[in-house]
């Protein structure tokens, strides 16, 4: 009973997160042989790999909203609203080809994000032309990605990785943006810190982003018996945030409301996440036997 519930609990969350042809794109993506970037000892195979990603992909959304041009392009090209698990497994794909398939799938899912990026063009809430293959905006996007999926993995994972391996996960981060078109991305922890800090100035929540981030915390598109899950998760990416980030989409701030809630609720859904998941693989063993 409980391996059929576990089994039945991480397909949902896969074919959520994956799309319903989840396994024959992961077939494609972790069968098909050739050279890859990275091994399963890397540090971004493994962080990239855990269920940390869950709450650290909520963050990374939250942070990167802060842009305006970045939230300009979400809400004037993304759909999310109208497709949000479409975009989201379209984030999914791109992450797993570029960080466990072959060099090939790589490039090929590489050049193809770089061919919708030319066409994503507009102008932000301030009136600023705006394009997603800008490199300065490409830069953000990576900078808000690598430190919440780092940060999550860091706090939610249980075997966080040393400060040489956080360092290896950063510069590894950085060969696919690299790719994408981003010029000099960070190689080291506290050259990502750096970064961050450096677009501070640049950083306001417009009321697209406090709209999206209400549509993303607050209204998610789920049955209502599976939000008090899905906010267990959000919760965990609401802890990752620096308390910069959350006072601008008005999101709590107390660092004793992160330590006694929040980040206890992360911690917890990642568990549950990591337990579904693992009863995915056993499911797929037996089935290949």
């Amino acid at each position: 009973m409980i391996g059929r519930l576990q089994s039945a609990l991480g397909s949902a969350l896969r074919s959520r997160v994956a799309g319903d042809d989840a396994q024959q794109r992961a077939s494609v993506i972790w069968d098909t042989p050739g050279e890859r970037w990275f091994t399963p000892q890397d540090p971004v195979w493994r962080v990239h790999a855990d269920a940390s990603m869950f709450p650290g992909g909520v963050a990374a959304l939250l942070l990167q909203m802060l842009h305006p041009m970045a939230m300009a392009g979400v809400a004037g090209h993304s759909g999310y609203k109208g497709d949000p698990w479409g975009r989201l497994q379209r984030t999914s794909t791109y992450l797993a080809a570029t960080t466990f398939g072959t060099v090939e799938h790589a490039l090929a899912t590489i050049g193809h994000v770089r061919g919708i990026h030319e066409r994503v063009r507009g102008k932000d809430a301030f009136g600023r032309p705006y394009r997603a293959s800008d490199p300065h905006l490409l830069t953000w996007v990576h900078v808000a990605e690598a430190v919440s999926f780092l940060d999550g993995f860091q706090a939610f994972s249980g075997s966080p990785l040393t400060e040489e391996e956080a360092d290896r996960y950063v510069a590894q981060a950085g060969v696919s943006a690299r790719h994408l078109g981003v010029p000099a991305p960070p190689s080291t922890v506290h050259e990502l810190r750096e970064a961050l800090a450096a677009y501070r100035p640049e950083l306001e929540a417009t009321e697209a982003a406090r709209e999206a981030a209400r549509f993303l915390l607050a209204e998610p598109p789920l049955p209502l018996a599976s939000r008090p899950g899905y906010w267990a998760i959000a919760a965990g990416g609401v802890a990752l945030l620096p308390p910069w980030a959350r006072s601008e989409l008005g999101l709590p701030t107390s660092p004793v409301l992160s330590r006694a809630v929040l980040s206890p609720l992360g911690r917890a859904s990642t568990s549950t996440v990591r337990w579904a998941m693992a009863g995915v693989g056993r499911a797929q063993q037996k089935a290949a036997a």
